[in-house]
């Protein structure tokens, strides 16, 4: 029994949905046919449906890379295959709205935890199995999205030090989120498909002129878009 999911091998899908937050897990999971709680410990609570005549797992790993980290560790060693992060996103780009989605095709690595798995050269990338079935489920429900890169950082409330998002955003990077780019560099390394799809909930660089609003209408509506976005996307994986 992995120790912090409290499950046991055999007892999960090769296909995984992961969400930050326990409720959103239990959401997708109502969406999906014969669905039933396996596990709740901590932040990691676990589902099991079917949706689109494929066995599902949902499975939350809470806020920040370091716990999801050992949330896709343990998923790994149950026999996942296949793992999309379904989750929100502050937007870098003006031309994003509140609501709308972005595909993450890689993640630049301001988390604190990959750096003591992996040089700091070492990318993290999506894979591109996943994130052309995403942008497939997009298309399907003519959902507002743009595909590219995202930051992942740990950081959420600034301190003394000056902020890199605004740096980024000249960049060119589409937005900042938490858990992206730990699950890219695991899934590298541990040889399975791994991709990501957000929701703009606000723009931190605009946070000042009101730009945040996680329980708005608006966002509230691309939440639940993009959960049966991401439940087609990982029932059309192979």
């Amino acid at each position: 029994m992995q120790p912090h999911l409290k499950l046991s091998e055999g007892s999960i899908s090769p296909f995984v949905l992961t969400c930050g937050d326990p409720a959103r897990a239990e959401a997708i999971a109502k969406l999906c046919n014969n669905f039933k709680e396996l596990a709740y410990n901590r932040e990691y609570r676990t589902f099991s449906g079917e949706y689109g005549g494929k066995k599902i797992t949902i499975t939350s790993h809470g806020v920040g890379s370091a716990g999801a980290a050992i949330c896709f560790e343990e998923l790994i060693k149950l026999g996942a295959k296949a793992i999309i992060r379904v989750g929100t996103c502050g937007t870098l780009n003006e031309k994003l709205n509140q609501g709308d989605h972005i595909i993450a095709d890689a993640a630049a690595r301001e988390d604190g935890i990959t750096s003591l798995l992996v040089p700091n050269g070492f990318p993290a990338i999506a894979d591109s199995r996943v994130t052309d079935a995403l942008e497939m489920a997009c298309k399907k429900v003519f959902a507002p999205f743009r595909r590219g890169i995202v930051v992942t950082s740990d950081l959420f409330y600034p301190g003394v030090l000056p902020p890199s998002l605004a740096d980024y955003s000249k960049s060119g990077v589409l937005g900042a989120e938490m858990e992206c780019s730990a699950l890219f560099v695991i899934s590298s390394l541990r040889g399975i498909k791994a991709g990501a799809i957000l929701t703009v909930d606000g723009n931190p660089l605009k946070w000042q002129e009101g730009n945040y609003d996680p329980h708005g209408e608006a966002v509230s509506k691309g939440k639940e878009r993009m959960l049966k976005i991401a439940l087609e996307a990982i029932s059309s994986l192979e």
